[in-house]
């Protein structure tokens, strides 16, 4: 005798599978497809095995219509395990704290930000049983901006232009308007948004070259990012150094730092650097003069620019 409903529902479903599929069909007139076969499958939904599982930020946001989860997903390229991921959080989260979330992904290539906007759909034709819509923020519909004066009005904005257009032709224009941007706001505001940007710059090229503009361009502020970065420079500078003294040291290391960031800022421009401009950068040690060539850099049509007025 069966002992409960749940049980029943299994043994009829069991005993005759096409019951599903009929009701589906004749009683909701659903169009399911016809099946060729059915089987059934273990009905314990039990992790045995913990699996690791971790979004990029999570915050909840309380507004006068509810309480919402932002879930932030930093999506370097495109990845069809996330149709199954991005579900499981959402799902999982809900069911943690009663919360609605909502899926924001964030990207730097167009390509993964059409891939990320479509939506992600569970069911069968023209009925879905859960549907997945993320929010992208990319190349395509977040602003560039590289001049510090439209910045300034919206500093987030501008931090999220950073995180977008991170590795295009125009990023060191617009990660050294950012750094202007970001010291014209409050300290602890800055040093957030500082980290934040670090963190999410995907190119090893551009996150470099964000840590060097914090670092030796003059309109630098003080915080924890930009202490680690002088700190690991020091102490390169010290290991260099440490036979002819470790103040010596410090100051090869500020130089070699500089040097480095002009160089890259113009091979990351794809702009030539002739040996000749090469060797004047190297040999230079005025860590000023270094610094006044790297902000020429960012806008320099060729590398001779960096010397005009010379």
């Amino acid at each position: 005798m069966v002992g409960s409903s749940h049980e029943a529902l299994h043994r009829i479903f069991q005993k005759d599978p096409a019951v599903l599929t009929k009701a589906l069909q004749r009683v909701l007139h659903v169009p399911f497809p016809e099946p060729r076969e059915i089987a059934a499958l273990n009905v314990d939904l039990t992790e045995i095995e913990p699996v690791e599982r971790r979004v990029d930020t999570l915050m909840r946001a309380e507004t006068d219509e509810g309480t919402y989860l932002l879930v932030v997903e930093s999506q370097g390229k495109v990845d069809d395990r996330k149709r199954g991921s991005w579900p499981y959080y959402l799902a999982y989260l809900y069911e943690k704290y009663r919360c609605e979330p909502v899926l924001i992904v964030i990207t730097q290539s167009s390509t993964t930000a059409k891939w990320a906007s479509r939506p992600i759909r569970f069911g069968f034709r023209d009925w879905h049983s859960m549907t997945v819509r993320p929010l992208v923020l990319g190349p395509d519909n977040v602003p560039m901006i590289t001049d510090e004066r439209w910045g300034e009005r919206d500093p987030s904005l501008a931090v999220l232009s950073a995180m977008t257009h991170g590795q295009g032709p125009q990023a060191p224009a617009i990660l050294e308007s950012l750094v202007a941007i970001l010291k014209t706001i409050d300290a602890d505001t800055a040093s957030v948004y500082a980290q934040f940007v670090d963190s999410c710059l995907t190119n090893a090229q551009a996150k470099q070259m964000w840590r060097d503009l914090m670092t030796t361009v003059q309109y630098f502020w003080r915080h924890p990012l930009a202490e680690q970065v002088r700190a690991e420079g020091r102490e390169e500078g010290r290991e260099e150094g440490r036979e002819e003294g470790r103040e010596e040291g410090r100051e090869e290391g500020r130089i070699q730092t500089s040097q480095a960031m002009v160089l890259r800022l113009l091979e990351w421009r794809r702009i030539p650097v002739p040996d000749t401009v090469r060797a004047r950068i190297e040999a230079c040690t005025d860590v000023s003069q270094l610094e006044t060539w790297a902000e020429r850099a960012v806008h320099a049509a060729d590398a001779g620019d960096l010397f005009t007025g010379e």
